[in-house]
């Protein structure tokens, strides 16, 4: 066999590298059985080796393993030779570098000789730093806890101690502002011993304790003289009380705080003292501020000043001819006494000014005052009381006698008080009061205010049903005047409905609107019982006419619109004017009218309803002779039947149109019949009778 060049193996034939070749080789040229070796794991070899360059030349040249092997073990064997041969050359490098090892290691060995020295003083050393950690942490703690301990001794010693001065002050000093800062130290002081029970167990409190207790029995006692001394200089004639509260109470409130804490018996003797003090001397002053305001009163109306009581009997029992203007014209009229709800935050009358410029009022005007000043001073007390004494009950014991004044003048001038209109104005103005204290947030007088405002409606409707039983049981022949002209009783009525509705229009109270349809109905029904007294049926309706237009007029004088009531005089008016228009007519224009009215107003009548010449030309004839002078005569009736120039022009204005419409219902009349056109000639024109019309409406 051929060997195989190893470039070429290698470049070439890699892949069809044939293993089997060199191990047949190696069995026969070694005569080595299967006895002797195990092939086990050569091929596994082989191909570890396939990439190892020498391996693959040594198999790629045929070279024999055991000569291979051999050629190695003797390469091998030279260059131990050599080396030995090398190391002899060095052997005096070798034994001089021995020798400087032997000597570091002797300095190493010194070295690890002074560290292992260092080591042990280190540990030591740490040994008695931790030592004085130790100590160090115990003294920390040992610093912390005296001086925790001093603290507390320290406080304790000061709450406890009673100093020279404040002794001093509480003896001797005057009540001032430094005597209400020691009375407050002496106050902690006293609460610190009562309140810590480590405090009752320590000896010093025995030593201490007595001088505190004689120090708080001094306090309350010189507290008790000087606030007692305050309240008794409330009482002084012409004291300002709301400046002395404010300016010299409430600046040494901290006394009652004192006693209320560390004397409640001293304490409840000046509260009975401060409300026994203002009780009196507020119910004199409302008593006396009263009496000043009665002198100023002026009596609006008794109990016959009523809507339906004829002016001949009031005259008889006042010995006048007539009603006086003043102050009975303001018994049914609103009129300026709806200014005092806008004068509600003013300040109250001072009564000795108005007595001097000799004023006289009506109750409502003292009624405000009177109130106002009560709901100031209680607000103004109220406030004081809960500031000064930290408690609001005290202020309801104050008041009782106030209020009570003000009551006993209250029931006993409502129980004479006929004056429907004061009275609403009254209500009106407890309701303003209580928005008044709404505001202020002060809810002390709701209950007063609300049982006045109870006992004032039961008194108006009294006396307003008063008013409307006068008008249902009136006297028909003495109120009865033979005169067409506004009855006096319809101006009453007008003005006082015109009044309640004014002062009901912001509150819409719907039993006050019952109570004046009730009212109307029974105006009503008396000016149709006083219409009948007249014996003509023209003068019933000018009288009807000439007071249904009064209570309109009235009613948008007050600018209220009038409600109900106007609307229903409205529609009773129209239908009034409707049927004295229809009379007026019938007095001047008869025969006109009833011929008219028996005609059809179309002109598809039958020839026996069509008039003939000598039925239409008298009427024509009479018409144009004489339509003038009727015109004429119907405006004097209407100036002296009418005395209000918009009533009398409204009248007339229908008039003035219905005759129109009868007129040109003849004119049509004449066109339809046979021969009518020779009338023509005597017909009026229209606008004739409109400029004829004219000249008289310029007079009205």
């Amino acid at each position: 066999m051929e060997a195989i060049p190893a470039a070429e193996a290698l470049d070439g034939h890699k892949d069809m590298f044939d293993l089997g070749v060199f191990v047949g080789d190696l069995a026969q040229d070694e005569e080595v059985t299967s006895d002797d070796e195990s092939l086990e794991g050569l091929q596994q070899e082989l191909d570890n080796c396939k990439n190892d360059q020498e391996v693959a030349n040594i198999l790629a040249n045929g070279i024999k393993l055991r000569e291979y092997t051999k050629g190695v073990e003797n390469n091998i064997r030279q260059v131990e030779l050599d080396s030995i041969q090398d190391y002899i050359k060095e052997s005096e490098n070798l034994v001089s570098l021995h020798d400087q090892i032997r000597d570091c290691d002797n300095i190493l060995s010194q070295m690890e000789t002074v560290l292992t020295g260092f080591q042990t003083e280190i540990g030591s050393i740490s040994s008695d730093i931790k030592v004085l950690q130790e100590k160090s942490m115990d003294m920390g703690l040992k610093l912390k806890n005296r001086k925790a301990a001093e603290s507390k001794l320290s406080k304790f010693v000061e709450d406890i101690i009673v100093p020279p001065r404040m002794i001093d002050i509480i003896v001797d000093g005057e009540v001032n502002d430094e005597y209400m800062k020691t009375l407050e130290t002496l106050s902690k002081k006293i609460k610190f011993i009562d309140a810590d029970p480590m405090v009752k167990s320590s000896k010093a409190l025995k030593d201490v304790q007595p001088e505190v207790e004689r120090l708080r029995q001094k306090a309350v006692s010189k507290i008790f003289e000087f606030v007692i001394q305050k309240f008794y200089a409330l009482r002084k004639p012409k004291t300002n009380i709301q400046i002395l509260q404010q300016s010299v109470l409430l600046k040494y409130k901290y006394t009652i705080i004192f006693l209320k804490e560390h004397a409640k018996e001293i304490y409840a003797e000046v509260r009975a003292a401060y409300i026994d003090t203002m009780n009196k001397v507020l119910s004199a002053h409302f008593r006396a501020y009263i009496q000043a305001l009665e002198k100023l009163q002026m009596d609006i109306a008794t109990s016959t000043d009523l809507l339906g009581v004829e002016t001949r009997s009031t005259s008889f029992l006042f010995s006048i001819g007539k009603e006086p203007l003043k102050p009975r014209s303001s018994v049914f009229a609103l009129g300026d006494r709806i200014n005092i709800l806008k004068e509600i935050d003013q300040p109250a009358l001072i009564p000795h000014i108005a007595e001097a410029k000799s004023q006289k009022y009506s109750y409502e005007v003292l009624f405000r005052s009177l109130q106002k000043l009560l709901i100031d001073t209680a607000t103004s007390e109220y406030l004081f009381t809960d500031d000064f004494f930290g408690e609001e009950s005290i202020f309801h014991d104050i008041f009782a006698g106030p209020i009570q004044v003000v009551d006993e003048h209250f029931n006993a001038v409502l129980l004479n008080c006929y004056d429907a209109i004061g009275i609403m104005l009254m209500i009106r103005i407890i309701h303003q009061h209580q928005l008044i204290m709404f505001r202020r947030r002060i809810p002390c007088l709701d209950s007063y205010l609300d049982k006045v405002n109870m006992s004032l409606w039961p008194r108006f409707k009294m006396v307003f049903d008063l008013h409307l039983n006068s008008l249902r049981n009136a006297n028909i022949k003495t109120l009865w005047e033979d005169d067409v002209h506004p009855h006096y009783v319809t101006r009453r009525y007008a003005e006082f409905t015109a009044s309640l509705v004014h002062l009901n229009v912001e509150h819409g109270d719907g039993q006050l609107d019952l109570n004046l349809e009730r009212l109307r109905m029974a105006i009503e029904d008396l000016l149709v019982k006083l219409a009948k007294m007249f014996g003509k049926p023209k003068l019933q309706t000018i009288f009807l006419i000439n007071n249904y237009d009064l209570i309109i007029a009235i009613l948008k004088e007050a600018g209220t619109e009038g409600g109900k009531a106007q609307q229903h005089f409205e529609e009773v008016l129209k239908s009034n004017i409707a049927i004295y228009v229809e009379e007026l007519l019938l007095e001047h224009f008869s025969d006109l009218i009833k011929f008219v009215k028996t005609r059809p107003a179309d002109e598809r009548a039958t020839s026996s309803e069509k008039a003939s010449i000598a039925e239409v030309e008298p009427l024509v004839k009479d018409f144009a002779s004489r339509y003038k002078a009727s015109i004429e005569l119907m405006h004097k009736d209407l100036i002296t039947s009418f005395s209000n120039f918009l009533c009398g022009m409204e009248i007339l204005r229908a008039a003035v149109a219905q005759l129109l419409l009868y007129y040109t219902r003849l004119t049509e009349c004449v066109k339809t019949i046979n021969g009518g056109s020779a009338l023509n000639k005597d017909l009026v024109s229209i606008s004739s009778i409109l400029f004829e019309i004219k000249k008289y409406s310029r007079t009205f």
